[in-house]
């Protein structure tokens, strides 16, 4: 049986209101569906609001996984491109990376030349070279060569919400918020959903863009969709963030250290990870803004970059990753022949507009676009979620 086919002026309810469902609402928007997006709490209030946002397709595995996310990547330059009365949110400045020690320069240049095999623009640096682009940057002595990918950037994660949904709504698509859906039910003609209002709704398909809530939501719609536990302290799913006071830096762009990751938040303010510190970050706990993690890694940034003594934490934050249990993406229909269309996926700041793209044009049109061929969640729905194994913490730049 094949899928449903979209009427003229199909009626199309997006669930969350993260980048992923902002996205995608926009692209259905502009190509003429009549959407309502619905969101629980606020825009931006999951993943979206507490992400490193980092542009790339720096380590992804496998090869169709960098293949996404480097068209990912491409998508933002396009819509940045595409021009906007809207505040700036992607900054296309650059990434640098360098590594501790020998084994670690050899893990470095081993990854940097496979991406030089899939024409993925990279070329190294000395130290002198660096500090042009990063005129405070501190270099350790022992490192003579950084690795410099020029297309990554990072994003201003509620500027990119507002470009997105102010389109979405620019073309007719309406908010409902707080809403929470509480049943999906397929039917011959129509989905319905039920929301915790008691209300009920009707649409021709629906979208779930539900971040680490993803499993719930397919659950509503009668599928398995097993998700990696968000919640789990110290797991691949969780990762600390310290967001700064004011800086008298000159930074702009992404750095990713042996000790210390970093990009520019606006005002002089800088977003900073230890991916090491990790294996303490805790959702259920998370760490005060002057504590112990917090003194290291203002430490490390003092020790990395010129004009940050005596910098503070404004916010230490514990961010949650939508993983599904195969650490994937996941876009597409929950049922090869249903209403219901899932995405999910850890690399949500970088995949949004593209996903957004693509599943707009196979709701619409029924053409899969084959960068999705691997991602669909038939390898996923019914399986048990412990039957994909323990997913590995990440340890070095570009696996968060």
């Amino acid at each position: 049986m094949t899928a449903p086919s979209a009427p003229a002026q199909p009626r199309i309810a997006v669930i969350g209101g993260g980048v992923l469902g902002a996205a995608t609402a926009r692209a259905l928007a502009v190509r003429g569906a009549a959407v309502t997006l619905y969101e629980r709490t606020a825009l931006a209030a999951g993943t979206t609001g507490t992400s490193f946002a980092w542009v790339n397709s720096h380590a992804k595995k496998p090869l169709s996984y960098h293949e996404l996310n480097s068209a990912g990547l491409a998508e933002h330059h396009a819509l940045r491109k595409a021009g906007a009365p809207a505040p700036d949110w992607f900054f296309p400045s650059g990434n640098l990376e360098w590594a501790a020690d020998e084994a670690g320069d050899e893990r470095l240049a081993a990854a940097f030349a496979e991406l030089e095999t899939h024409r993925y623009r990279c070329c190294w640096l000395d130290p002198d070279r660096a500090r042009a682009l990063v005129p405070d940057l501190r270099v350790p002595p022992q490192v003579r060569r950084i690795a410099y990918f020029p297309e990554e950037g990072y994003v201003l994660p509620h500027p990119l919400l507002a470009r997105l949904w102010g389109e979405a709504r620019d073309h007719g698509a309406e908010l409902r918020c707080p809403a929470e859906v509480t049943g999906i039910e397929e039917r011959a003609s129509d989905v319905r959903l039920e929301l915790a209002d008691g209300t009920r709704a009707s649409a021709d398909l629906v979208v779930t863009a539900t971040g680490r809530w993803s499993a719930r939501t397919a659950a509503l719609a009668g599928v398995s969709l097993p998700m990696a536990d968000a919640a789990e302290p110290g797991s691949a799913t969780v990762g600390l963030l310290g967001y700064t006071t004011p800086t008298a830096a000159r930074l702009d762009a992404v750095l990713t250290t042996p000790r210390l990751n970093i990009r520019p938040d606006g005002g002089g303010r800088l977003v900073v990870q230890g991916l090491d510190l990790d294996v303490d970050a805790d959702p259920a706990a998370p760490p005060p803004a002057d504590g112990r993690h917090a003194a290291q890694l203002l430490d490390r940034l003092a020790g990395l970059l010129h004009g940050t003594q005596g910098a503070a934490l404004e916010s230490l934050r514990v961010g949650q990753r939508a993983l599904p249990a195969d650490g994937l993406t996941v876009a597409g229909r929950l049922r090869p022949d249903g209403r219901v269309y899932a995405l999910a996926t850890h690399s949500g700041i970088t995949l949004g507009p593209l996903l957004g793209r693509l599943a707009a044009q196979e709701l619409l049109t029924g053409e899969r676009d084959p960068l999705l061929d691997e991602f669909g969640p038939d390898r996923l729905t019914g399986a048990a979620p412990d039957s994909f194994g323990k997913l590995e913490r990440p340890r070095f730049a570009g696996q968060q």
